[in-house]
């Protein structure tokens, strides 16, 4: 279990009044005189900061993370501080079982995962058809009167004592089939006795359902199926969970399509003044957000996003639900914040790159800050036969996922989406600060056609161009992230200076 640290600032220690975990370590400071040097994973305030306390506080707590008692009076600069770090009340009542039950999903290390469809193997059992395509398998037929074994992870999941995991099934099927989820694990050194045993119907299915050992283990997960049609397992994800506190990190939200596809966002307000800086992660294996330390550094309000479908992600785009849903999200924080389309920028990594100019064509930001951008997803595909082959396979998958083939009618229908959507966007009041790879192996030659696609009268483009293919030269591409959004904040923002 990871070690989690409290800070608690108050008139009373809480070590002499509460039993803790044994992994939970808390730190008591009857004053805050300094910003600490170490990282706090959750914050108490048991009485009310002083006012030289504020701006320390402010810059010590992370977004989601800060408790306050009834102690603690509301008011003032206090008010402003709970509101930008998302604060939650306390009762004192609660707070024993606080410590004992929900500090655990305080963790630091957010780590989420996909069980590779190339480990499922089809129950001996099932004698209907069976197609394997690039992203799920179909399971056409009789699968019997009771539910039985349909399909199983080849390999065992490690189950650690004292870490919670949430389970998310992605699959379609017909109404005449009915499915659960089973995950067994055995009890040590055996492979046949089981110690523990959970399973999930349809109901429980519609949210990822939570599974926590007892012990440390292995689980051998079954997807278990009765009736007759068919049924489609596109893949099972296995995450750290937050319990009820978020997703990946503290507060992150979780929304997903009624084909079960998912978006994450998490939200920080930090000083809640303009702009708000929408940051896209880009393609990654392991699940979770992109972006973190980096964007809470610049100390302006920032958005995450991050997608996982597919292997790595899917560019963000999709069908209109999904689009609409992604559009939907950054909407909501642009009117909590009061933020007009001008006090918004977007940004990305490759794949963000690419979703920052896709949705910046409704959103129409006052910047894009791109760093390796792509546009031509069909264009990108065709490159993993001769410009890096298999250096970006899931690439043909996303082809197919979104144009339906991999052939050339599908490269040029998947890169018209975007090229037709960009055409008719007006530009004339946004900023591109671009950053690209000179010798891209993804997409060549990128950035001299987004330059001669960008025909809005007013439109301002500032480009670097660094030598190397598309994985090279991270942290330059960081460093160069950082320098050029301060820059643009104190040029175009400077009323963020004012005091």
């Amino acid at each position: 279990m990871e070690q989690i640290y409290i800070l608690q600032l108050g008139n009373e220690d809480w070590n002499h009044r509460y039993t803790l975990p044994s992994n939970v370590s808390l730190e008591y400071m009857e004053k805050f005189v300094k910003v600490p040097d170490k990282q706090y994973d959750l914050f108490f305030l048991d009485r009310s900061p002083l006012e030289e306390e504020v701006p320390l506080l402010y810059q010590a707590v992370k977004a989601h993370t800060l408790f306050i008692t009834r102690h603690v009076n509301v008011e003032g600069r206090t008010a402003w501080l709970c509101c930008s770090k998302r604060a939650r009340h306390i009762a004192l009542k609660n707070i024993q079982d606080f410590l004992l039950q929900e500090t655990k999903y305080y963790y630091p290390k957010p780590y989420g995962e996909k069980l590779d469809l190339k480990y499922w193997t089809i129950a001996q059992g099932f004698s209907g058809k069976v197609k394997w395509d690039e992203y799920a398998v179909t399971l056409e037929g009789d699968f019997g009167t009771e539910l039985g074994q349909a399909a199983f992870w080849r390999y065992n999941v490690y189950l650690p004592q004292g870490q919670a995991l949430d389970f998310w099934l992605e699959y379609r099927k017909d109404p005449s089939v009915s499915i659960s989820l089973e995950i067994t694990r055995f009890a040590e050194g055996s492979l046949a006795e089981a110690a523990e045993c959970w399973k999930f119907d349809e109901t429980e299915l519609a949210q990822p359902v939570q599974v926590e050992s007892k012990q440390n283990g292995q689980a051998f997960v079954s997807i278990c199926a009765r009736g007759s049609g068919t049924l489609r397992i596109i893949a099972l994800h296995k995450r750290n969970s937050r319990g009820s506190h978020g997703h990946f990190l503290p507060g992150g939200e979780r929304y997903v399509t009624s084909d079960r596809e998912e978006l994450f966002c998490y939200f920080d307000p930090r000083d809640m003044k303009p702009p708000l800086n929408v940051f896209f992660s880009g393609w990654e294996i392991p699940e979770r957000f992109q972006g973190y330390n980096l964007n809470r550094k610049l100390g302006c309000p920032f958005l995450l996003l991050s997608e996982h479908r597919l292997r790595g992600g899917s560019f963000y785009v999709g069908s209109k639900e999904y689009e609409e849903m992604v559009l939907s999200a950054i909407s909501k924080y642009m009117k909590e914040l009061g933020f007009s389309s001008d006090q918004v920028i977007l940004s990305g990594l490759s794949m963000g790159a690419y979703a920052s100019m896709y949705y910046g064509c409704d959103i129409k930001p006052h910047a894009l800050l791109l760093m390796k951008p792509l546009a031509g997803i069909g264009n990108v595909a065709a490159n993993e036969k001769y410009a890096r082959p298999g250096g970006y396979p899931t690439s043909l998958d996303v082809l197919r996922y979104l144009g339906g083939d991999t052939g050339e009618e599908a490269i040029k229908r998947v890169n018209d989406k975007f090229w037709n959507k960009f055409d008719s966007a007006d530009w004339g009041k946004s900023k591109f600060i671009i950053s690209y790879m000179i010798e891209d192996d993804f997409e060549s030659g990128v950035y001299e056609e987004m330059l001669s696609h960008l025909r809005s009268g007013g439109v301002q483009v500032y480009g670097r161009g660094l030598h190397g293919r598309h994985g090279d030269a991270q942290a330059a591409t960081a460093n160069w992230f950082s320098s050029q959004f301060i820059k643009m904040l104190s040029e175009d923002f400077p009323e963020r200076t004012k005091k």
